[in-house]
């Protein structure tokens, strides 16, 4: 309707407010027209004699049954009768009898209301208007919010992305999804929201993405919550289905992966799976997409109370727990602790209190007989452990695997021919504690090394296309500022970086494959002793491969690592990996200064990233973060055959990420550079470099491939080298060295310079390395601006590489040497990657101190490393 507008809230997402004016009709008015609407009222928000029709009844287990048998069902319209004098409990009317239900009852339910605009005056017929307003609370009560929750690795963001059409990553190893994506789509007229939650093996508050995804279920309250479930590993996975199902919510379970489970040689009866969990199970296979339609069928069943298979059950957990359980129970449920207990499962508060959960104890420390509670839980902890001799964490855990065992032993067969599954196979090698770390090493210098074999034939025909652009424009337009800028700031800042795409596509390609295979895992299996030496363990190897890639998802993964101090290291060293975005800028300097073995020079610049930061841990872990040491423990799922589909989803997912940035923040800092470099069109240039010379200049002495030479008098004119009076070639390349040294970025650049010319830069590579600040690839746009090649003749100008090979120094030798290269690729790897991975630590640590404290320390090491670097080397070579 016109003017309609919606408040909508989801913590997980942020908040997005947009006014909203309500409308509310006094039922005496019913047959009022005009009405507006409220996208999400609850019946808590009626005034007296207003009147509702019910869109969806929230809640679980015993209120959801006792609201509805009272007659709270959607479709049914509701009047407020009155208030109680302090406002709790209201009256209301429904289906011709008065009930009474506290306000937090009510405000469970959801509920849409006619109201009235005071320029209607217009009247219709009541029945005409109850039946508008009970089609809207229809519509209303046909979106579903659901919830996906299931381990790691279980295939949970590959059905998310194919019901939703969304792209969210996608990987063979835990803690891919570190935060919540959601998605909607609609089926058979109903539409749905669907929260795409971390992987989590449990629902303790242990690890952070525990915590978020038990709160986001307890606060949230969605209609139904998918459980996905490993087919190929039922056991474990379903340890956390036993925790959903003490929760008392409606689950429907996704048994995905069941291809696996079947080539197996195994059998699973999934319909009395079903029945014992009291769970409907719907066998999937999200990466063919088989199922997915079946699976949101019977998610809509259950929305609308229609599947005969769901039910609420308890878990028996022997006689002695089950005993300990009851009692703390009886202490949670007091009438004065409904507004809790309609929300949270009294049963599972108790279990939580007897497993000793910190984020149960403090929800219970806000109830009005909280020191009761808390008296009979720990009385009860010590009864259990003194009569059982085991810790009451550890025996309720024994409790739920012999759940789970007992349901497997009634539904699964295992396969007669137990041969070696091909993972164990493979693993045999590739986890080899002698022979797995020269795989690795192979794997990842084959990597490198095809990243320019592969990626030389593409991006050079990018870079011939990009240099006929710039000629084209040079033969077309008349000189001026629009046309340098064109020139010199566009094509020559955003082309220099654009011709890298290919490069970055390959690498991502086989990051892709080793994520998607399940090699991600294994290699950080390998690596566990290794890290362990530098206070860390294996888990923390996943951020830090991640961060080949970008490091910022990669610090955003540190979540997954319990230990905080071991979380902010990983942080901290994560910028020492080698983000695909210092990739163009390596590439550009190995290709011009070591074209024989570039994938050698490549993976060196890898190695000594990952070298910085074993060194840097162990002098942090044995300095600002003391701590006891943490067991490892990762899944290694199955090797997996990647699709194609997936893979190239990756790859251009980073190539379109890539090529917004041509167009955003790259675009930008070129023309910015540009004109640093381009104004102020004043100044005053030395007349020396215009010092004529008599006669013509031969052919042999022209330019490079026989262009000529130009020499732009103070008039502005250009001459022709072949006339009586011209500039040879050395006076033109003097004055635009003057030119730029004079201009806003030269004096920035002279400013700095000082600080870097004992590290062999001069001062065009220090403003390079200061645009860096946004994101790397502007290092190279920017050096396309600074030592850009005119075009002259209609010939081509000669590549970045070529320009850098040429540039020298006020005496004469050249500003880049090999020894300068690794100098400068030294410092571009080790100091702080961009604005946004300082902005990522100061979010997942909780303070700015830790993001400044890394801009200081990696800038620091990368001056001291490159200082070393060109000392040495200069006195050697």
């Amino acid at each position: 309707m016109p003017g309609l507008r919606f408040l909508i809230k989801y913590p997980y997402l942020g908040i997005c407010t947009i006014p909203i004016k309500r409308y509310f009709c006094n039922p005496d008015h019913l047959n009022i027209s005009a009405c507006h609407y409220y996208d999400k009222m609850t019946l808590a928000e009626l005034q007296n004699n207003q009147v509702g029709i019910i869109t969806k009844v929230k809640g679980r287990g015993a209120f959801r049954k006792r609201i509805t048998e009272m007659g709270f069902v959607k479709g049914k319209s509701v009047k407020v009768v009155k208030n109680a004098p302090l406002r709790d409990p209201v009256e209301y009317n429904i289906m011709g009898y008065e009930v009474s239900l506290r306000r937090s009852e009510a405000g469970l339910i959801e509920v849409i209301s006619p109201g009235e605009e005071a320029e209607e005056k217009k009247r219709f017929d009541g029945s005409v208007s109850m039946d508008r307003l009970r089609s809207k609370a229809e519509k209303k009560g046909r979106v579903i919010n659901v919830a996906m929750v299931g381990n790691p690795n279980s295939g949970k963001t590959t059905i998310f992305n194919f019901a939703t059409r969304s792209k969210e990553r996608v990987g063979n190893y835990g803690g891919v999804t570190v935060d919540a994506k959601e998605g909607r789509f609609s089926l058979k007229g109903y539409r749905f929201r669907i929260v795409d939650l971390p992987g989590t093996y449990s629902l303790t508050a242990y690890s952070p993405e525990e915590l978020f995804v038990r709160d986001h279920i307890t606060a949230q309250m969605p209609d139904v919550v998918i459980n996905v479930v490993d087919a190929s590993s039922p056991e474990r996975n379903l340890y956390l289905t036993t925790q959903l199902i003490d929760m008392d919510i409606r689950v429907v379970m996704a048994l995905n992966m069941y291809d696996e489970l079947l080539e197996g040689g195994d059998s699973l009866d999934h319909e009395t799976l079903g029945r014992i969990t009291g769970i409907p199970v719907v066998p999937t296979i999200g990466s063919r997409k088989i199922g997915i339609n079946d699976l949101f069928q019977k998610v809509i069943d259950v929305y609308e109370d229609e599947d005969r298979d769901i039910r609420h059950i308890h878990i028996n957990y022997g006689h002695e727990i089950e005993k300990s359980i009851g009692r703390i129970q009886d202490r949670i449920k007091h009438e004065n602790n409904l507004h809790l207990t309609d929300k949270i499962s009294s049963r599972f508060l108790a279990i939580k209190l007897l497993e000793k959960d910190r984020d149960a104890g403090n929800r219970i420390s806000r109830l009005h007989n909280a020191a009761e509670i808390s008296d009979t839980a720990e009385k009860e902890i010590k009864r259990l452990e003194a009569a059982m001799n085991e810790d009451s964490e550890t025996l309720m855990t024994d409790a739920k695997y012999g759940f789970v065992s007992g349901a497997l032993r009634e539904t699964m067969t295992r396969g007669k021919n137990t041969k070696h599954k091909r993972s164990e196979v493979i693993d045999s090698i590739l986890t080899h504690h002698v022979f797995g770390f020269p795989v690795f090493f192979l794997f990842i210098f084959i990597m490198f090394q095809a990243t320019f074999t592969l990626g030389a034939y593409p991006m050079e025909w990018i870079e011939k296309l990009v240099a006929m652009a710039g000629g084209f424009l040079d033969a077309r337009m008349n000189e001026g500022s629009l046309k340098d800028l064109l020139i010199t700031g566009i094509i020559g800042g955003v082309g220099g970086v654009i011709v890298f795409l290919p490069n970055i596509l390959i690498l991502f390609f086989f990051i892709s494959l080793m994520e998607d295979t399940g090699y991600m895992a294994r290699a950080a299996f390998i690596m566990d002793r290794v890290m362990h030496r530098i206070g860390l363990h294996g888990k923390s190897f996943i951020p830090l491969i991640m961060g080949f890639g970008c490091n910022v998802p990669a610090i955003m993964a540190t979540r997954t690592i319990e230990n905080r101090n071991n979380r902010l290291l990983t942080m901290l060293i994560n910028p020492f990996m080698s983000c695909s975005a210092r990739l163009p800028v390596y590439v550009l300097i190995i290709s011009a200064f070591f074209p024989d073995y570039p994938g050698t020079v490549l993976f060196s610049m890898y190695g000594l990233g990952i070298l910085m930061a074993v060194m840097v841990a162990l002098i942090f872990k044995k300095t600002l973060f003391i701590s006891e040491d943490v067991p490892f423990v990762m899944e290694l799922p199955p090797y997996r055959i990647p699709t194609i589909l997936t893979t190239t989803r990756h790859m251009w997912h980073k190539g379109s990420q890539y090529l917004r940035k041509m167009g955003g923040i790259i675009l930008v800092a070129s023309v910015i550079i540009w004109a640093l470099g381009y104004f102020p069109e004043d100044r005053e240039l030395s007349g020396d470099h215009d010092a004529p010379v008599a006669g013509t200049i031969p052919d042999h002495e022209r330019g490079e491939n026989g262009r000529n030479n130009y020499r732009q008098g103070n008039d502005g004119h250009t001459d022709r080298a072949d006339k009586t009076i011209t500039a040879l070639p050395e006076f033109s390349e003097e004055r635009e060295a003057e030119r730029q040294q004079r201009s806003y970025i030269g004096r920035i650049g002279k400013f700095i310079e000082p600080a870097i010319a004992p590290l062999g830069f001069d001062w065009k590579m220090g403003v390079a390395l200061l645009s860096g600040v946004a994101a790397k690839e502007i290092v190279v746009s920017t050096m396309g601006v600074l030592y850009h090649g005119s075009s002259e003749d209609g010939l081509p100008p000669e590549s970045l590489g070529e320009k850098l090979q040429q540039q020298k120094r006020p005496d004469g030798s050249k500003v880049f040497t090999r020894v300068t290269a690794i100098s400068f690729l030294v410092f571009i790897l080790l100091y702080f990657p961009c604005v946004a991975v300082i902005a990522a630590i100061k979010n997942e640590s909780g303070h700015w101190k830790w993001a400044a404290f890394m801009v200081i320390y990696t800038t620091g090491i990368a001056w001291i490393m490159s200082f070393l670097v060109y000392q040495i080397g200069s006195r050697i070579f």
